[in-house]
């Protein structure tokens, strides 16, 4: 997402903070701040209980994602990381679960978070002598996290009922794609369902919130939408490796030379948009083409092909005998959208992308399943 702020880390996964946080947290605070006016608390403790509320809102709603990330973390699987945005949270997995038992550890987790939340925050309300700022914030913290586990659990995609929908079908017909189709089709429609809610709810009685569920479901139909045409794009990858979708003997640079000599070489083969960095036979870096134009034409001379090239430490590897898919999950997770493929001894073998991967599906698509 973008124009994301980072937050820091928590338990060493990356949070983000996407700017519509910002709006809605004022909007909460104002609807609040309006709403518990009384005679008997200041305007000043008044509007000290939304800010409190408000924040403790979306920590709840971290600590639901965090739930999810730290539980797939335990089952093995990479973390990009969370952003909090205007709908809500997102935990962002690096590949696919390992499996069913998996996908449904990883999915009740969040739920299972905010039913801990919703119990303290009640607790709270109910305790006897408890002050009344305090009880207020207390009791609507615990029904808005009571609210969002009802909401969470609606069995369709991508919620988090979705996900243990589509676990179970999965274990059951051992078939993650036909599994990723049910669910998803449950998601869309009921995402149809909240947007044609949304719709009556302007039209008939001229309340302006329903657009917030039609933007809700337009959301949640396009995320069913992507994923389940991502599974469905993935089992075609099934048995296919680096070595099938890889550039071989890729045009190489020397991490001395200099970036006009480099372009004075290039410059009349085919165009590529990054190129192996090689020093005595051994791979050491990237060079994407970004460099000649991020860098002036009149410094290519003295600019030398190590002071722009991306170092191996931070460029994706792969064997030959890696799995294609798992390539394009460790790309679509990097920033460069490419990486290297080397033997046991770091020599360069050719050069990944995803759009690489992504023309070689298209084309087993077009073989397994013509038109005409």
């Amino acid at each position: 997402m973008g124009d994301t702020f980072s937050l820091g880390r928590v338990a060493g996964i990356k949070i983000g903070l996407n700017w519509s946080v910002l709006l809605l947290m004022a909007l909460i605070m104002f609807s609040l701040a309006t709403s518990w006016r009384s005679d008997t608390i200041s305007d000043e403790a008044t509007f000290a209980m939304a800010v409190a509320a408000s924040i403790l809102f979306f920590g709840s709603i971290l600590a639901h994602e965090l739930g999810h990330a730290v539980q797939a973390r335990r089952d093995g699987m990479g973390i990009d990381g969370i952003t909090l945005w205007l709908l809500g949270g997102v935990a962002r997995f690096k590949g696919n679960f390992p499996g069913a038992g998996a996908e449904f550890r990883i999915a009740i987790a969040g739920p299972a978070v905010s039913a801990l939340l919703a119990g303290v925050f009640i607790g709270l309300w109910a305790l006897p002598g408890m002050p009344e700022v305090i009880a207020q914030v207390a009791g609507w913290l615990g029904l808005i996290n009571l609210l969002l586990l009802a909401f969470n659990l609606i069995p369709a995609l991508p919620l988090d009922g979705g996900r243990i929908l589509r676990s179970a079908l999965w274990a059951w017909r051992g078939n993650m794609v036909g599994a990723t189709r049910i669910a998803g089709g449950l998601g869309r429609g009921f995402a149809y369902l909240l947007m044609g809610g949304g719709v009556l709810l302007i039209l008939l009685v001229g309340d302006l919130s329903g657009l917030w569920l039609v933007l809700l479901g337009w959301f949640l139909s396009s995320a069913a939408t992507a994923e389940t045409r991502a599974i469905t794009a993935q089992s075609g990858l099934e048995g296919v490796t680096v070595r099938d979708v890889m550039v071989e003997q890729p045009v190489t640079a020397s991490p001395s030379e200099t970036l006009d000599r480099l372009h004075g070489t290039v410059v009349w083969g085919p165009p590529f948009t990054a190129y192996p960095v090689v020093d005595r036979g051994v791979a050491v870096g990237l060079l994407p083409s970004r460099c000649f134009n991020e860098v002036p034409q009149a410094r290519w001379p003295v600019t030398a092909v190590a002071d722009c090239m991306v170092p191996l430490q931070d460029v994706e590897t792969f064997s030959a005998d890696s799995s294609a898919l798992d390539a394009m999950f460790a790309l679509q997770g990097g920033g460069l959208g490419r990486g290297l493929v080397v033997d046991e001894h770091q020599r360069i073998m050719g050069l990944v992308s995803v759009t690489d991967i992504a023309r070689a599906l298209r084309m087993r698509q077009a073989f397994v399943d013509p038109i005409g």
